[in-house]
């Protein structure tokens, strides 16, 4: 991969494990150096940090609950003083939660919209203020990119996870709100929404040949998607090549949103 991103600073929010690990490798092959956030399990940061060390660049490991304000305060304020500033953040830290609706619990609805939601909006807020404090660098035509990780289900209804739609939701009007105020001061914010990729979160819809044939069911393009799907596109949404992409919610997910029951005439 061409070093489209040499000498920018990256954060990726939940890095330790699936969709964030894959885009901590590809910001890292892409040139960047990288911060692997992590809430609970060093080890596997620790693992991803020796991956992404191994393309050249500075990695750095920072612990902290993105639905906590101080802990991400503090996790900005590592970075800063490691690496100087930060050119893109990539809001990927998120979880599910999954129940009835009837059965669901305030905790259980506080939670997901707490690290889906709330989390994003903290890190974006710290990352926007890091921006306009230290002005124009020369690696990139904006003043910094945010990558707000949504889901196909920011626009499909997922029945029994009432929580986790509404908190991707949210992050689109959140993303496109925040992309039409900060535009002028030319700070880009986007979404990337996967479909089914194969990471540990959605474990029982891949593990067997039978849940895999069935998810084909909702996949026009008849294969899952990987890790490397995802990390590909936030390079490529982070380069000066997308500098006109803003407010934009990129869908990568096989068709998924393509209404594939409708495919034979419903």
């Amino acid at each position: 991969m061409t070093k489209l991103l040499k000498g920018q600073k990256a954060l990726v929010t939940g890095s330790s494990s699936g969709i964030g690990h894959g885009v901590a490798i590809a910001l890292a092959k892409a040139g960047a150096d990288v911060v692997v956030n992590y809430a609970g399990n060093k080890e596997k940061a620790e693992a991803v940090a020796d991956e992404v060390s191994k393309f050249g660049g500075k990695v750095l490991i920072a612990k902290a609950d993105v639905s906590n304000e101080e802990d991400v305060q503090a996790m900005f304020q590592l970075m800063i003083k490691e690496f100087g500033t930060i050119d893109i953040l990539v809001n990927n830290a998120g979880l599910q939660q999954d129940s009835p609706f009837a059965e669901m619990t305030l905790d259980k609805w506080n939670k997901v919209l707490g690290i889906n939601l709330t989390g994003q909006f903290l890190c974006a807020r710290e990352a926007v203020r890091e921006f306009n404090r230290r002005g124009m660098r020369d690696v990139s035509c904006a003043l910094g990119k945010i990558i707000c990780m949504s889901s196909v289900h920011e626009m499909i209804p997922w029945s029994g996870h009432a929580n986790y739609a509404t908190s991707k939701g949210g992050v689109m009007l959140m993303m496109k709100s925040i992309a039409q105020e900060l535009a002028p001061q030319k700070i880009r914010v986007n979404s990337i929404c996967p479909g089914a990729i194969k990471t540990p979160i959605n474990k029982e819809a891949w593990e067997t040949p039978e849940a895999l044939e069935e998810l084909m069911n909702v996949i026009p393009y008849k294969r899952i998607g990987q890790v490397e799907d995802i990390g590909n596109t936030a390079v490529w949404l982070a380069s000066d090549l997308a500098d006109y992409v803003n407010g934009t919610s990129i869908f990568v997910d096989g068709g998924m949103t393509l209404f594939p029951g409708f495919s034979t005439n419903g």
